[in-house]
């Protein structure tokens, strides 16, 4: 049984309305969830790359069906998939040694813009579906993916602590806290008071890792401030 009327699936101005609604209701759902946890893109941007992509679904059908242009009618559907690729880069940032941020809001806009494409050709159960799904990988499993496979035993931060100190007196307190230093780089300081470092940190408890490692090294003799990057 069709749950969809035909008419709907073809160009008018009832399936137009109805395709970019459903491409604004998918992609507001998506990007409020991403805006609310401050990530790179946000609702505006979700907005644009899903209603962009419909209309570039509708004009393609269009011109296929009403201005009888031939060949594959997926063609322009296509350089959006593949275009895509550029603004999703510009949300990939490299925050440290190993440590990569905007991966997701990349996929999550590459996703979003093929949904997009499904609700402008008129697919509005592919689009429907893949908004409930894009919603639950993006806002459902991610406080899952934070606790059981995104929390990684190494650690990034920046320190500041007296000059007066020397720095293996600063590493035996943090071995002693249970820490390995995996790296350090000094950075350069104008006051003589005061060495700033940036220290990569493994630790074998990862729970200690997350909720209490910043109070710890603040705790440490010396240090005066200290910052996860």
């Amino acid at each position: 049984m069709n749950l969809i009327p035909e008419y709907l699936r073809d160009i008018n101005i009832t399936s137009i309305t109805l395709r970019f609604l459903l491409a604004v209701v998918c992609s507001g759902i998506i990007g409020t969830s991403r805006g609310k946890r401050q990530h790179a893109a946000g609702l505006r941007t979700h907005l644009l790359v899903c209603v962009g992509s419909a209309c570039v679904m509708i004009i393609n059908q269009y011109t296929f069906q009403y201005m009888g242009w031939g060949g594959d009618i997926g063609r322009m559907g296509a350089q959006v998939v593949s275009g895509i690729g550029f603004l999703g880069a510009g949300t990939i940032l490299v925050t440290g040694k190993k440590h990569i941020k905007g991966l997701t809001s990349a996929a999550g806009l590459w996703a979003s813009a093929c949904m997009g494409l499904a609700a402008g050709i008129g697919f509005y159960e592919a689009a429907i579906i893949m908004c409930v799904l894009m919603f639950v990988i993006l806002s459902t499993l991610e406080s899952f993916d934070e606790k059981f496979i995104k929390t990684s035993k190494e650690i990034t931060v920046y320190m500041e602590y007296n000059s007066a100190m020397p720095l293996s007196y600063i590493i035996k307190e943090i071995r002693n806290l249970g820490w390995h230093v995996g790296g350090i780089e000094q950075i350069e300081n104008k006051i003589d008071s005061i060495i700033s470092v940036v220290l990569v940190l493994e630790v074998e408890n990862r729970a200690i890792l997350r909720e209490n490692a910043m109070g710890k090294l603040e705790d440490v003799s010396g240090v005066y401030f200290v910052e996860r990057l």
